[in-house]
């Protein structure tokens, strides 16, 4: 299927973000996008028209690409709860409270059922999906049953880009070893780095895009600037925190924001 994934080096890199960004600049070129994030751990949700629920973020993701939200664009939404137990839904239907242990050893097969009927589904319906991916890509106790990231991508057959955040230090680290603890199979989907979340002057991180395409042989495909008050609820942030924004299209600045900081053209011919 044609698409693209986003995965990150550590949650809260920004990947939500990124990914609704490029939905709306697909949509802004005439592409049919979807967004799809397989498995979501948020106790932020919507109500869809018929009464199921998905992640806060993808209906969001759907708002930018400019098309319907569905339950197939997050088929696996978790809701924590007390105890470390989580409320499961499927394709936004609640079904039972489990351990996330008990999920992880008990639902794996169902969850890989429901997550390819999605993706069936999506691909059959929109030109492009762009995948979002959850927390870190290499934690390595979790890769042999993991529902969220380069699994997800084989599943799609889809090139995957990396993202880092840079403001909280150690992004060369993450990234390299991130693409170090992925099998050669797998770092082979990666066709791009963003780096993201920048402070100050990024004429400044000249040497450290070249150290990075030298070092890992994979192209950095940006390096976006902080936005601040872009007015977009992020996926753990209480809505009334932000501030209003009236008469703007908060998802049109977001994607001209990072339009200006990518290399758009690379990206496209990745998404090719």
């Amino acid at each position: 299927m044609n698409g693209l994934m986003i995965v990150g080096t550590a949650s809260d890199v920004g990947k939500t973000m990124i990914c609704t960004a490029l939905c709306r600049l697909l949509a802004n070129e005439g592409v049919r996008v979807a967004p799809f994030k397989s498995q979501n751990m948020s106790g932020f949700s919507e109500t869809l028209a018929d009464g199921r629920e998905i992640s806060r973020s993808q209906f969001q993701q759907a708002q930018a690409a400019r098309t319907q939200p569905i339950a197939e664009m997050n088929p696996i939404l978790m809701k924590p709860q007390e105890n470390l137990q989580a409320e499961v839904l499927l394709m936004g239907v609640p079904l039972e409270t489990v351990d996330g242990q008990i999920f992880r050893e008990e639902w794996f097969d169902k969850g890989l059922e429901t997550i390819q009927q999605a993706l069936d589904y999506l691909s059959n319906h929109y030109d492009t999906l762009i995948i979002e991916g959850a927390g870190s890509t290499a934690e390595v106790n979790l890769m042999d049953r993991e529902l969220t990231n380069m699994r997800v991508a084989e599943l799609a057959d889809v090139p995957v880009i990396l993202v880092a955040d840079i403001s909280k230090g150690g992004a060369f680290a993450s990234i390299v070893g991130t693409l170090q603890l992925l099998s050669e199979e797998r770092r082979q989907r990666v066709k791009g780095i963003i780096i993201n979340k920048f402070y100050g002057d990024a004429s400044y991180f000249e040497d450290g895009v070249k150290f990075i395409e030298q070092y890992t042989g994979i192209p950095v495909a940006g390096v976006i600037p902080v936005l601040e008050n872009h007015g977009i609820p992020e996926e753990d942030m209480d809505r009334i925190t932000l501030p209003a924004t009236e008469g703007v299209d908060v998802y049109e600045q977001w994607a001209a924001h990072v339009k200006r900081h990518i290399d758009w053209p690379l990206i496209q011919s990745i998404l090719a």
